[in-house]
C-alpha cells in the first residue's frame, strides 16, 4: 500500500497545479456526487419497485377475490339447484301430453325465485335432461345438445360434477363461435335413471367491462392454460379464439386462482411510467441539486485554479529567462498567499543576480573573444590543411588527361580547375550558400569526368528551398571527392556518383551516394566512429583527413548537433547522410 502511494505520489508530482486541481475536484466533489446519487437513485428506484409490487399485489388480490365472487356464488346458486326436490321432480316427471308440460312449465317459473335471482347477476341458466317427454326450449334443454359444447366435454374428461370454464364455442343460436363463461353442475343428487345437468352462462362482456371499471394503471390479464381469457385491455377479438399469452407479458406481478378445477393465473404488469414521472415531477429539485453540488464547486475551482496557475505560469516564464544575460523581474507582486510571497522573493533575487552580472560582464567578454580566437587559429588551420589535399588531385586528373589525349581539351579542364582554384583559395568567409558548393561540385565532377569518362555517370538533386542555405565550404565536394577516389576509381566497371540535398522535419539532409566498390563492415564502423568524433587530433593521423576534416567542421558551426551517418555494402557501393538543424544553416 505504502509503494502504492509512493507511486501516485511521483505520478501527481509530473502533472501540472491546473490539472491537480481538476483531478481533486473529480475525485473529491464529482465522483462523490455521482456515487451518492446513483446510491440515493437506487434506493428511490428499489423503493419505488417495492411500491408497484405491493399496488400489483392488492390489484391481483382484489380481481381474483371479484371473480372469486361472481363465480362462487354462481357456484353456490347452483348448489341450491342441484338439492332441490322440487327441481329434480319438475325434471324427472314424465309428461303425457306436451300441452301438460308447457303448463307445468310455466307454473314451476311461475313460483321459483331462480331466474330472478340469476338475472340480477347476469347470469343465463339452463337445465338439460334426456327426458324425452319435455319439449325443448326455453330455460330447459335437451341433454343432447348440450354433449356437442366443449365445456360438457371438458367436465366429461375432469369427471368431477361440476366445473367452471371458459371456452370459444357456438352461440346459443349456432349461427356463429363467441367467448363465453361456462359453469356446469350435474344434477345427481337425487337417483334417478335420467341424465340431467346444469349450465351458468355468464355475461363475458359485463366481465370484462367489470374488470376495466376497476380503473387500474396497470394491465391485468387472467390466463388459463397460457391463454389471456379475461383481460382490462383489448387482447384480440370476440370473433376470435382466445390470444395466446406471449413470454414478454409474464413479466411482473402473478398469482393462481383455482375457481372449480379451473387453473387461472393473474397477471399485473408493471407500468414503466411512475419512475419517469417522479423523475420529470421532481426535474427542478435535481437540476438545482447538480447545479450546487457539481457546477457550483466547479466554478470555485476553476477560480482557485486561474489565482494559482496564472501566478505560477507567469513565474515559471521568468525563470525561463536564466539564460539570458539578465533575469527579468515579475510585474505583479500582489497577494498574501505563499505564491505572492515566492514572486516577491524571486524579484530581490532578480535585482541582485542582475548587480553580480553587470560586474562580471567584462570579464566575460574577454573569455568569449579568447574562445573565438582559439576557434578561428582551429579553422585556419583546417583550411590550410585541405586547399593541397584538393589542389594535388585536380593536378593529378590534368596530367593523366594529357598523357591519354595528347592535351585537346586541356584548355577545358584547366578552365575547371581554375573554378576550383578560386574556391579554395577565397576564405574571406568560411560559409558559402548550397547553391554555390554546388556549382563547385559540378566543376569537380565535370574535371573527372575527363579523367575517368564513361566510367563515372553522376546526378545532383537539390530543392528549391534548400539553395540559399548555408554550409563550411568545401563540405559536399570533400565527400564527393572521396566518393571519386574510393569508390569509382578502384572499380573497373561503370558508377555513378548521387548528390541530394532536401529538407525533411526541420533538418536540412545531404546525401552523398556511390555505386563504387563500398567497403568492409570493419572500416566502415571504423569510419563511421571518426566522422562521429572528429576532432583536431585526429587531423595529425594519416588516413582520410579530408572526411574528418569535413565533420569536424559541420560539428563547429552546428555546435555539435550535425548528425552523420554512413551505410553501405562491399561491393555495391556507400552512402554518407548528413543532417544539419535548419537554424545552423
Amino acid at each position: 500500500m505504502k509503494e502504492l502511494l509512493q507511486k501516485i505520489e511521483k505520478r501527481m508530482d509530473d502533472f501540472t497545479v491546473k490539472k491537480k486541481l481538476y483531478i481533486l475536484y473529480i475525485f473529491c466533489v464529482l465522483l462523490p456526487l455521482i456515487i451518492t446519487d446513483s446510491v440515493v437513485f437506487l434506493i428511490i428506484r428499489n423503493s419505488e419497485m417495492e411500491k408497484q409490487k405491493h399496488d400489483m399485489t392488492n390489484i391481483a388480490n382484489a380481481v381474483s377475490y371479484n371473480i372469486s365472487s361472481v363465480v362462487n356464488n354462481a357456484g353456490e346458486m347452483a348448489k341450491t339447484i342441484y338439492t332441490s326436490r322440487y327441481i329434480d321432480d319438475f325434471l324427472s316427471r314424465k309428461y303425457d301430453t306436451s300441452a301438460q308440460y308447457i303448463m307445468e312449465y310455466q307454473e314451476f317459473f311461475k313460483d321459483t325465485l331462480l331466474e330472478n335471482l340469476l338475472g340480477m347477476n347476469q347470469i343465463v341458466f339452463t337445465m338439460y335432461t334426456n327426458n324425452d317427454t319435455i319439449v325443448k326450449g326455453g330455460k330447459v334443454g335437451n341433454i343432447e345438445d348440450l354433449k356437442e359444447t366443449q365445456a360438457y366435454q371438458k367436465l366429461n374428461q375432469s369427471g368431477e360434477t361440476k366445473g367452471f370454464f371458459f371456452v370459444y364455442d357456438k352461440n346459443r343460436s349456432g349461427t356463429a363461435e363467441e367467448h363465453k363463461v361456462v359453469f356446469l353442475q350435474k344434477l345427481d343428487f337425487f337417483s334417478g335413471d335420467q341424465e340431467k345437468m346444469l349450465q351458468l352462462e355468464f355475461d363475458y362482456g359485463n366481465m370484462m367491462r367489470t374488470l376495466q371499471k376497476m380503473n387500474f394503471d396497470n394491465e391485468v390479464l387472467i390466463c388459463e392454460e397460457n391463454q389471456i381469457v379475461l383481460s382490462n385491455t383489448k387482447h384480440g377479438s370476440t370473433g376470435s379464439d382466445f390470444e395466446e399469452l406471449d413470454d414478454k407479458i409474464k413479466k411482473g406481478y402473478h398469482q393462481t386462482v383455482n375457481l372449480y378445477g379451473t387453473e387461472l393465473e393473474v397477471y399485473v404488469r408493471r407500468t414503466g411510467e411512475n419512475a419517469i414521472a417522479n423523475i420529470a415531477h421532481n426535474l427542478p429539485s435535481i437540476l438545482l441539486l447538480i447545479l450546487i453540488n457539481a457546477i457550483l464547486p466547479f466554478f470555485f475551482v476553476h477560480i482557485l485554479n486561474h489565482s494559482f496557475t496564472k501566478r505560477i505560469t507567469e513565474l515559471n516564464e521568468v525563470f525561463k529567462s536564466v539564460d539570458s544575460e539578465q533575469l527579468v523581474p515579475m510585474r505583479h507582486e500582489g497577494g498574501k498567499d505563499e505564491i505572492g510571497s515566492m514572486i516577491r522573493s524571486y524579484n530581490r533575487m532578480a535585482a541582485r543576480t542582475n548587480e553580480l552580472i553587470q560586474t562580471v560582464y567584462k570579464n566575460k567578454l574577454v573569455e568569449q573573444e579568447m574562445l573565438v580566437s582559439r576557434k578561428n587559429a582551429e579553422l585556419l588551420a583546417l583550411h590550410s590543411q585541405i586547399n593541397p589535399h584538393f589542389l594535388f588531385n585536380a593536378l593529378e586528373s590534368i596530367r593523366m588527361h594529357s598523357i591519354l589525349k595528347n592535351e585537346n581539351e586541356t584548355a577545358d579542364m584547366v578552365e575547371k580547375l581554375a573554378v576550383m582554384q578560386r574556391q579554395y583559395v577565397e576564405w574571406g568567409e568560411d560559409s558559402v550558400t548550397i547553391e554555390q558548393e554546388v556549382e563547385f561540385v559540378k566543376a569537380y565532377l565535370a574535371l573527372q569526368k575527363y579523367r575517368f569518362g564513361e566510367r563515372l555517370s553522376y546526378q545532383i538533386e537539390i530543392d528549391e528551398e534548400c539553395r540559399k542555405r548555408k554550409v563550411p565550404k568545401l563540405t559536399l565536394v570533400t565527400f564527393v571527392e572521396n566518393a571519386c577516389v574510393h569508390g569509382i576509381e578502384s572499380k573497373a566497371s561503370p558508377g555513378w556518383i548521387f548528390v541530394r540535398v532536401y529538407e525533411q522535419n526541420e533538418l536540412i539532409c545531404m546525401e552523398i551516394e556511390d555505386t563504387g566498390n563500398g567497403m568492409e563492415e570493419g572500416k566502415r564502423q571504423e569510419l563511421l566512429e571518426n566522422m562521429r568524433n572528429a576532432d583536431i587530433e585526429m587531423l595529425k593521423k594519416k588516413g582520410r583527413v579530408g572526411i574528418v576534416n569535413a565533420c569536424l567542421r559541420l560539428k563547429m558551426v552546428s555546435e555539435n548537433k550535425v548528425k552523420i551517418d554512413l551505410d553501405g555494402e562491399e561491393g555495391v557501393g556507400t552512402l554518407i547522410t548528413i543532417w544539419m538543424p535548419l537554424e545552423y544553416m
